[in-house]
């Protein structure tokens, strides 16, 4: 999305435009398809159709991204990590103010997705996600609030034990 377009439209249409273009990519859909909104030759159908009476029943259904434990987690509550100071090209679910700040693990969740490799086509890399505890000064420095923090998902990949 070009930089003037990103800056006017919600995240939302941020969204819509991701998905339009993977869809395209990937080809379920053609440009041809998205600008008149009439299906075309030539693209694939991933399988069968989902019929409206189904809709309902599908969406609560719903599916879930945890995982078969497998080893027990590296990390435990009450442990100090630091997040990787990464910078990858596409998705992450560290957000950029949070990396390479030290907290505390809060809980495990359990093995899940991990959403980092999954969002970009490289396979789900199940592993441990964690609730991390990250103070307020942490992140933001002294004039923060000495008592506030942010509680962050965060995956194995993510952490360094410390």
């Amino acid at each position: 999305m070009p930089g003037a377009e990103y800056l006017n439209t919600t995240y939302y249409e941020h969204w819509l435009f991701g998905l339009e273009r993977l869809l395209v990519e990937k080809g379920l859909l053609s440009s041809e398809e998205l600008r008149t909104g009439r299906a075309g030759q030539g693209t694939s159908n991933p399988g069968g159709v989902l019929r409206a009476g189904d809709v309902g029943r599908v969406l609560l259904k719903g599916d879930s991204a945890r995982r078969t434990e497998g080893a027990p987690p590296p990390l435990q509550a009450g442990d100090a990590v630091v997040t990787r100071n990464i910078h990858p090209a596409g998705h992450t679910r560290l957000p950029r103010y949070a990396r390479g700040k030290r907290g505390v693990i809060h809980r495990c969740h359990g093995v899940f997705v991990f959403p980092d490799t999954n969002a970009m086509g490289l396979g789900e890399k199940p592993q441990h996600c964690y609730s991390v505890r990250i103070t307020l000064r942490e992140l933001w420095g002294a004039d923060a609030s000495a008592v506030d923090s942010v509680y962050l998902d965060l995956w194995d990949d993510h952490l360094e034990h410390l």
